[in-house]
């Protein structure tokens, strides 16, 4: 995997090492040439703690506009998920993960591991390297890696509702959980920007170049979009294992 590149060393800053990646650390905008960066949507306030600032700058800055968005949309998705459970959660460890979660699906950061693990391990990097306590960062790791996955529906809240929002915004939200007013409100501030088609083209393009990184969803996309690939079949696996019986 491509490392993130964001240890800080002792003669350079955090604000100078992000810059050199071309990153503000002030989101001013949900996208270039929006509106101004809300503090709120549909009731849900966006974490703006100095962490989570750096984060929302280092997706945006390595994310085309309609994934960053979409990272946005699970936070306020999974928060709505999260308050109609009446679960209680870590508002910043629950907007890391989610404003984090497809850094794998970014050509900074894609690779041969499944795109949620490299994603994870992104920001795993990234917030060592700003030097984030090691017990959240592996429930950030966690939220990330686990968020296409059912295992993460049995986790902690901040783990669980990455998927709930995530999932959420790909495939349509519960509404006897999430109101439609409170949907169209987030919808107006983070636009979809042709999300379906941008979505799977940019999955398609990721399991072409990186094979081996294709489980869960992204297999099926593979199917579709590199039709003449040909995984290695587990069986096979098995029968060629180094044991005589």
């Amino acid at each position: 995997m491509r490392g993130l590149a964001l240890s800080i060393g002792v003669a350079q800053s955090k604000d100078s090492a992000l810059m050199d990646l071309g990153i503000q650390q002030k989101p001013a905008t949900a996208q270039s040439g929006a509106k101004p960066w809300p503090s709120v949507v549909a009731g849900v306030r966006l974490v703006d703690s100095e962490i989570a600032r750096i984060a929302t700058a280092l997706s945006r800055a390595f994310s085309p506009p309609y994934l960053f968005n979409h990272a946005v949309r699970t936070f306020l998705l999974g928060s709505l998920v999260g308050k109609a459970l009446q679960q209680k959660f870590d508002e910043e460890l629950l907007y890391l993960a989610c404003i984090l979660h497809d850094l794998g699906l970014t050509e900074r950061f894609e690779g041969d591991l499944p795109f949620e693990i490299q994603g994870a391990e992104a920001a795993k990097q990234f917030l060592e390297g700003q030097g984030y306590v090691s017990e959240r960062i592996e429930i950030v790791w966690d939220g990330i890696a686990m968020h296409a996955s059912r295992i993460g529906q049995f986790k902690r809240p901040e783990i669980a509702l990455v998927g709930e929002g995530a999932g959420a915004d790909v495939v349509g939200p519960d509404l006897s959980l999430i109101e439609k007013a409170d949907v169209d409100d987030i919808l107006k501030a983070f636009p979809r920007l042709k999300f379906k088609d941008a979505f799977v083209k940019t999955c398609g393009d990721v399991v072409r170049k990186y094979p081996r990184s294709a489980s869960g969803f992204m297999r099926d996309i593979r199917e579709r979009q590199v039709p003449d690939f040909h995984p290695r079949n587990f069986c096979d696996v098995i029968a060629q294992a180094p044991f005589s019986e």
